[in-house]
């Protein structure tokens, strides 16, 4: 663990952090990402930034508030940043996480979870709170590897080529988004704002999809839902 303090922190408001929001850093080498979460002209910061060869900087100690999570909500929580802890991995968006990287994650979680009792259903992607405008870790996270470490929850769903049917009900996906923890969303129909949803579901938990949301999509959604209902309060 490198210290490398940010000046970039404040308060928690009173409250203590039950969220952890991984985020790609969409730059390299992860020297430019630190120098940027470091910067108080930016204005932005993590708890943790991890470089692809398993290299932690600890920028911003766990009691204090860092600045990385910004405007969305997990559930009722819509101040994001004093409820969570916030971990960056130096990646461009698009690339595999490299084993060393992905290693320095997991022991750094254990810890993390362990301190603050956060369970694995606390642990997110930025886009599992704010899906209207971020789509970190993305598709080449491996969530199933957190999984297996009871770090964070999956389920398989099945592959099937429901696209030819048409999308399921547009008010049934946004009822078990809720009930996950998705920001409310209550058109009762395919918007922007529902279809954006649908996709940052898939590229959490369906990355082989790129089209639109399936019944089969909708079944692994509801069955998350009902096991990891979104704690409220």
């Amino acid at each position: 663990m490198i210290g490398h303090p940010s000046p970039n922190h404040g308060d928690r408001r009173g409250a203590a952090p039950d969220l952890v929001v991984l985020h790609y850093t969409a730059m390299r080498p992860a020297e430019a990402a630190l120098a940027r979460l470091c910067d108080p002209a930016s204005a932005v910061s993590a708890h943790y930034l991890i470089a692809e060869d398993g290299r932690v900087w600890r920028l911003v100690a766990e009691e204090r508030r860092a600045w990385h999570a910004g405007a969305g909500a997990r559930g009722d929580v819509s101040d994001v940043n004093s409820r969570s802890i916030g971990i960056e991995l130096s990646n461009p968006g698009d690339a595999p996480y490299p084993a060393p990287q992905m290693a320095a994650l997991e022991a750094l979680l254990r810890g993390v979870s362990a301190r603050w009792t956060i369970p694995p259903e606390r642990v997110i992607g930025h886009e599992c709170m704010a899906p209207l405008r971020k789509a970190d870790p993305g598709r080449r996270f491996d969530w199933r590897a957190l999984a297996r470490g009871a770090l964070a929850v999956w389920l398989d769903g099945a592959r099937d080529g429901a696209q030819d049917n048409g999308p399921p009900p547009a008010a049934a996906f946004q009822r078990a988004a809720r009930r996950f923890g998705y920001p409310a969303c209550d058109s009762g129909a395919w918007d922007a704002e529902t279809r954006a949803l649908a996709a940052a579901f898939q590229r959490r938990f369906r990355p082989w999809e790129d089209g639109p949301l399936t019944a089969a999509g909708l079944a692994q959604l509801a069955a998350l839902a009902a096991r990891w209902p979104v704690r409220r309060g």
